[in-house]
């Protein structure tokens, strides 16, 4: 019972912090170069989790952790809707998101070790499609289900006297205390259901211990085969991704007189939300399975042109925009499909370079990496690019650097 909760309550704040901010923002008149920054900085955490885990493992338990982050969120999240209506909305709403992502993070080790100690290893296997699968649930409530709410909420105040002028900020209050209510009710119900497996930690904790252990970690990073080759694959395989991954949702809802499609939040959540990460899901299931039919070394390259060739229909939409909802959405869905499909077969790689001493600790730093290269450095700049040469060109330059991806496929080194 406690697998898919847990799960679903590691997605949702990440979707709220990553995903829905940029949408709200949007709707509050910030730029897209002052939106991408804001929230680029937001997934620093996500990429320095390394440094603290080890501080997770020797102080209380993995399940006091869970427990604590999830109440912890959820008044954070319950802290961004008061912060909405005020004069400081955006110093607030940005120092609350980012406690959030903290805490999120925190989140992540603490559930991922959880998993590990809490079930056996046939059980882990077992389990291991459900847990992704209630992630995936999780960014689709998220990024569709509760953007599509906002929209109706946003509509319906609007129509009610009193309510005009400020039908958007309370329609996103709403929104976040519904988030929050939604992390607590989650810490509630683990607070019962997570078995009490562990014995709590009282050892002290030693700094000159830890940092000794990173750095024989980093050492055993440093000293593996093809490392410089491994690590511009690690760091720029998802740099096309990176660039798309904030700028789409605001091409998507920008009105088109600034050259977007106009979207209401309602069709954004259908079809981005809900469209988007069932085709993610389908390509990173069927990615999964010819990995594991016919290898990681011959899937590769087709695997490759499946993450890189549908960036395209994001040209094709903003040279040909339309209002057909649903033309739109198969655009987005056949863009996921392809990125679910090549991420399959990145996430392989990180998975086979880490094997051997400490892999743990090293696939740690490679989801670092990841993150770093191909999330939150891309998507700080994306929207400073959008701005000045507009989403045509932006999405042009998204298609040459998929050079990029080739380059550094072609570099990697991989055994049979």
């Amino acid at each position: 019972m406690w697998v898919p909760t847990l799960y679903f309550s590691e997605s949702l704040p990440f979707s709220a912090v990553m995903l829905i901010s940029v949408i709200m923002f949007k709707d509050f008149g910030l730029t897209d170069g002052e939106i991408t920054v804001y929230t680029g900085w937001l997934g620093l955490p996500w990429v320095i989790k390394p440094l603290w885990s080890p501080f997770i493992d020797n102080f209380k338990t993995k399940r006091w952790w869970i427990i604590s982050m999830q109440f912890l969120m959820g008044i954070a999240l319950a802290c961004v809707a008061f912060t909405i209506p005020t004069a400081y909305w955006l110093q607030l709403t940005l120092a609350f998101f980012m406690l959030i992502a903290f805490a999120s993070a925190t989140h992540d080790v603490s559930a991922d070790g959880f998993y590990i100690i809490g079930l056996s290893n046939r059980d882990q296997e077992f389990f291991v499609g459900v847990r992704n699968t209630f992630y995936r649930i999780g960014m689709v409530v998220g990024q569709g289900v509760l953007v599509s709410l906002q929209g109706l909420l946003s509509h319906g105040l609007m129509d009610v006297d009193g309510f005009r002028e400020t039908h958007n900020e309370i329609s996103w209050a709403i929104l976040f205390v519904v988030i929050a209510l939604m992390m607590a009710l989650l810490g509630l119900f683990h607070s019962f259901m997570l078995p009490k497996i562990e014995v709590a930690l009282h050892e002290d904790f030693n700094i000159k211990t830890q940092m000794k252990e990173f750095w024989q970690t980093l050492k055993v990073f440093g000293t593996k085969p093809h490392v410089i080759t491994a690590l511009l694959f690690i760091l720029l395989f998802r740099l096309p991704e990176g660039l798309l991954t904030k700028i789409v949702p605001l091409f998507l809802t920008r009105d088109v007189e600034d050259g977007g499609l106009g979207m209401s939040n309602v069709d954004f959540g259908l079809i981005y939300g809900t469209l988007g990460v069932i085709g993610l899901l389908a390509g990173g299931i069927v990615g999964g399975w010819a990995v594991s039919k016919w290898g990681l070394k011959r899937c590769l390259w087709p695997l490759v042109l499946c993450i890189t060739l549908p960036d395209v229909v994001y040209v094709y939409l903003s040279y040909f925009p339309t209002d057909h909802i649903w033309l739109t959405g198969t655009c987005v869905c056949i863009e996921q499909i392809g990125y679910g499909l090549g991420f399959a077969a990145y996430t392989l790689f990180l998975v086979t370079f880490s094997r051997g001493e400490r892999s743990t600790a090293v696939f740690a730093i490679c989801t670092a990496g990841q993150y770093l290269g191909g999330v939150m450095l891309p998507g700080m700049v994306s929207g400073l690019i959008s701005e000045n040469v507009g989403y045509q060109t932006f999405f042009l330059i998204v298609m040459a650097l998929c050079l990029v991806t080739f380059a550094v496929t072609a570099l990697v080194k991989i055994k049979d």
